[in-house]
């Protein structure tokens, strides 16, 4: 089917944002439908020819696709927060990448035929697994804190060191043909640009943004710019040392002082929307089905290599002599899918191959998304069950996520970890961070609703949020995502005062339909009576001290927060009326400083 290219660029778009409301809808990671959407217009309906849509500009294209989104995942490579278990996720990223590329090469040669380099740059590829597709996996499953921590840095950290490995080995296959003399000093002249390239943009870059010498509105603009530019100028001066130039600036950044990445990572998240989207469908649509068809046997016994012996040997030793207990070892073994990184250097270094003249080169995207597909959907399909017969499950979340640090905040988690809740206060102010810390509350610093806190955040069991900050338009923001995460009646905000049907900027019924927690409180009337010296009290109502005692002995010099019932299942007030309170009901309230009587002084 022949049709215009700009009806074809316009489809690619429309299929890609309709892929990502898909996945977000069912809560399966995007590269999933995205994949699959690109092998139907492609080699099944032939309604899409990448080849002769783009032609040259195809390498172009997916090269710098590739540098962006190395760029993105060495952004993350913070090694300030790996945490309690840093030695065992330190160990998956070398030990058992080494094992995974050792163990996979051989049976990639012996199983589907390849030659020998294809091999073993096919399973250095997959060695990697990725926080695209680990994140949406882990809130669905729900694993123990221990399993689920690993897990998350794992996929941050193992992206840009497989995608290194990769390199290292595509430019051995490159300089192989010459001699051996040759070959090394090609491959450390690689390494070496690479790295100085990288090392010098990283801190000239890191020296810029720290002195704020770049204005705020370029920040974005100048940094893609940069990064790209330092990407061809490192390939210019060595064969393909610009995958690993890359990858140093962004670890540069991640772990320079002072130096704020986390508006580089969100403007990444909406480029990958753009760009990346269409990246994977492009790529799909070059997929030959009838490759894939002859080496389907000899993939499924890949596959039984990589999920049952090379992950297996590669999370027993880096977990070797450590604390966590084999229920927890096997489920980390069973959640290893792979993602976009795969994907985009496996289809990148076949363009670089076929370029080089080797046949079926084009084999190794066929293997990729083999792998991709498959580990995906059989570990989305049985993880959650494992983890159950496994007894790794967490129970159903009830704990609660607060934005906003301030006082009241404070003394209302402090309140709810007396009565065992799980809490967490998040904030855009340090300030505030930093007093919830001084208080012994876990906290997270930033906006909870960003990517940087969808990767690193930990929010093993929580499943409530309430929204208690004075900052309107990021309350609307946080609801909503929070919303789609844990259902709409798991989110509560405070009431606006101001907020009418006159308003221009009237939130949607979503955002609406979350406020009202405890009563008509706004967060200026929270504000004025903390200040005042209200505090945070908890009741237990009895028979002889009831509610209506309760409410005798305050009056109207107090609000009702929440009520933990005799169970001990607990949840906030909210404007509509609540259930009848039964004795050994424990009550959290705001009480005002006109009920709070001095002690009496002591003579």
């Amino acid at each position: 089917m022949s049709l215009d290219p700009i009806v074809l660029l316009v489809l690619i778009g429309l299929l890609s944002i309709s892929c990502q409301l898909f996945a977000h809808k069912v809560r399966l990671p995007a590269i999933l439908p995205l994949l699959i959407t690109g092998i139907m217009v492609g080699p099944v309906f032939n309604v899409l020819d990448s080849n002769a849509l783009f032609g040259d500009l195809l390498f172009p294209l997916v090269s710098l696709s590739v540098a962006i989104i190395l760029f993105e995942g060495a952004l993350t490579l913070d090694f300030k927060q790996l945490g309690a278990h840093g030695k065992v996720v330190t160990r998956l990223c070398t030990l058992g990448v080494l094992i995974g590329w050792v163990v996979v090469a051989p049976a990639a040669h012996f199983f589907i035929g390849v030659s020998w380099e294809i091999a073993f740059l096919f399973s250095a590829i997959v060695t990697v697994t990725g926080p695209t597709v680990i994140l949406p996996m882990l809130r669905a499953v729900r694993p123990s804190k221990n399993v689920s921590q690993i897990l998350r840095w794992e996929g941050i950290i193992v992206d840009p060191i497989g995608a290194i490995l990769a390199v290292l080995v595509f430019e051995y296959i490159i300089s192989s043909q010459n001699a051996t003399l040759h070959t090394l000093m090609t491959f450390g002249q690689t390494i070496l640009v690479g790295v100085a390239v990288g090392v010098v943009f990283g801190y000239g870059m890191s020296v810029l943004l720290r002195k704020g010498s770049i204005p705020d509105y370029l920040i974005n603009t100048a940094v893609l710019t940069m990064v790209l530019g330092a990407f061809e100028l490192a390939n210019i001066a060595a064969h393909e040392a610009g995958l690993i130039t890359v990858t140093i600036i962004g670890v540069w950044l991640a772990n320079a002082r002072d130096v704020d990445v986390e508006r580089i990572i969100e403007f990444k998240e909406t480029l990958s929307v753009l760009l990346i989207s269409a990246l994977f469908i492009i790529l799909a649509a070059r997929v030959d089905l009838n490759q894939l068809a002859d080496i389907a046997l000899g993939s499924i016994a890949l596959l039984g290599v990589i999920l049952l012996i090379a992950r297996p040997i590669s999370v027993y030793l880096a977990t070797w002599r450590t604390s966590l207990r084999w229920q927890e070892k096997w489920l980390v073994i069973w959640m290893a899918p792979r993602g976009i990184i795969a994907a985009a250097v496996s289809a990148l270094f076949a363009l670089k191959l076929e370029q080089q003249g080797y046949e079926n080169a084009q084999m190794l995207v066929a293997l990729v998304f083999f792998v991709i597909i498959f580990t995906v959907t059989i570990q989305s399909l049985t993880t959650t069950q494992i983890a159950q017969f496994l007894g790794e499950r967490e129970p159903a979340p009830v704990g609660y996520l607060i934005f906003g640090g301030q006082n009241f905040a404070r003394m209302l988690a402090k309140e709810l970890q007396n009565a065992g809740i799980t809490v967490k206060i998040c904030d855009t102010n340090w300030d505030a961070i930093s007093a919830a810390r001084m208080e012994n509350i876990p906290t997270y610093y930033g906006n909870p609703s960003s990517a940087h806190a969808e990767r690193t955040m930990d929010l093993t069991g929580i499943g409530n949020v309430l929204v208690l900050s004075p900052h309107k338009h990021l309350n609307a923001q946080i609801t909503q995502y929070f919303q789609h995460i844990f259902g709409e009646d798991r989110v509560f905000g405070l009431h606006h005062a101001d907020m009418n049907n006159s308003d221009a900027h009237l939130p949607n019924y979503k955002y609406l339909k979350s406020l009202g927690l405890f009563g008509a409180l706004t967060y200026s009337k929270l504000a004025s009576l903390t200040a005042s010296g209200a505090v945070v009290k908890k009741t237990t109502l009895t028979e002889q001290f009831g509610i209506q005692e309760y409410h005798e002995k305050y009056a109207n010099n107090y609000t009702p927060l929440f009520m933990q019932d005799p169970k001990g299942r607990i949840s906030p007030f909210k404007k509509e009326s609540q259930k009848p309170i039964q004795p050994g009901t424990q009550l959290i309230s705001l009480i005002n400083p006109d009920a709070i009587k001095p002690e009496p002084s002591k003579t």
